[in-house]
């Protein structure tokens, strides 16, 4: 890449500024600060230097998505949109496919990744969004939930049945037969875009399916998602810490009964409690990027436990942190206040605390030693 780390964060820093409260209550991130963005990789920062990205270990990417995450939440899920785009591009798709796609995301185009259906959420093998060969074409036809950045989109990855197993297929935004149809007022992240896409009909060219060929459901699905999971695994450590700065601030700052917030015990205790969560959750997550730069067989679990782990700590660090500021940080807007409903939302997407925990008891289960 062509600065350094700490460069590029303080580069995204002062182009979010306090702006952050301002697009969670308008819902929107300006669409020209996106693409300014993407343009310079800062949306997808683990693709590969060839393709226009800047290359980053897990590590790496890590660190400067926890940043983002403490900046604004919204702005982290975009990221982690395009970055599962793209890592699902260059895992699944030909070396011809990452030429063409790849650079386009590290261009200024805006991508969006469509798992979810009204009747397949955690269990994705009961989808019902079909692709089928029709001659020297594909037709998609499905119902996606829940698409975060799809409302910014120029392109959709969408995941969906065809023939015996499933195939990930790249979708521009501008072809007959999708609709974008955006979900008013969401819990959290309101600025991240999220939307149903609605398709009907929509015909593509046959290299529109990445690889060219079905894999195995399963298979696709945690190739996919493992992306993701790292990002808001990461994007969870940023809301601790956000959430940490906020209440120490306040709570040295503010008098009660003639002393700061700090010097009684049980607010201390708060403090202590969500400084213990930032640091569990940032030693978890850098546990599995470790796992993921060295080519460890333990990354799939590593990752599924720093997705659990960061978001569960995330959601009790977040109302800890309300719970220090009390008025002062439950204002619409307020970092804390925007930290309690988007932590929230971390407990659910990209894998939801139960499939996470259902996933962490099989590998137990399975272990050498195991009953």
């Amino acid at each position: 890449m062509g600065e350094d780390l700490s460069g590029a964060m303080t580069s995204v820093t002062l182009r979010v500024g306090d702006l952050a409260g301002e697009w969670d209550r308008t819902g929107l991130i300006p669409l020209d600060l996106l693409r300014d963005l993407g343009a310079e990789g800062r949306l997808c920062a683990e693709v590969p230097e060839q393709y226009g990205g800047w290359g980053l270990s897990s590590m790496h990417s890590g660190a400067y998505t926890a940043h983002v995450g403490g900046l604004c939440s919204s702005l982290r899920s975009v990221m982690t949109s395009q970055g599962m785009a793209a890592w699902t591009i260059q895992r699944l798709g030909t070396a011809e496919q990452s030429a063409v796609h790849l650079p386009r995301l590290t261009g200024g185009g805006l991508a969006a990744v469509g798992f979810s259906e009204p009747g397949a959420g955690s269990d994705l093998a009961a989808m019902t969004t079909t692709v089928r060969r029709d001659g020297d074409a594909v037709v998609v036809d499905g119902h996606k939930k829940w698409v975060t950045a799809a409302h910014y989109a120029d392109l959709l990855v969408v995941v969906g049945r065809y023939e015996d197993g499933a195939v990930a297929v790249v979708v521009p935004t501008d072809m007959p037969g999708v609709r974008i149809e955006r979900i008013a007022a969401p819990l959290g992240c309101r600025a991240a875009g999220h939307a149903d896409v609605h398709l009907d009909g929509v015909r593509l060219p046959a290299d529109s399916v990445l690889g060219g060929h079905g894999l195995p459901t399963a298979l696709l699905v945690t190739t996919a998602l493992a992306y993701g999971r790292m990002s808001v695994a990461w994007g969870c450590v940023g809301i601790l810490r956000a959430c940490l700065a906020a209440a120490t601030a306040h709570a040295a700052g503010r008098e009660q009964f003639g002393r700061p917030l700090a010097e009684h015990q049980l607010v201390a205790g708060h403090i202590a409690d969500l400084y213990t969560a930032e640091q569990v959750a940032a030693r978890v997550c850098e546990h599995a990027s470790r796992c993921w730069d060295e080519g460890s067989p333990d990354q799939v679990v590593a990752t599924v436990l720093a997705k659990h782990v960061s978001a569960t700590q995330a959601a009790r660090g977040a109302a800890t942190a309300v719970q220090v500021l009390a008025s002062a940080g439950s204002r619409d807007g307020h970092t804390v206040a925007r930290a309690y409903r988007d932590a929230k939302l971390m407990e659910i997407i990209e894998g939801s605390n139960e499939l996470c925990r259902v996933m962490l008891a099989q590998h137990a289960l399975s272990a050498p030693g195991a009953p």
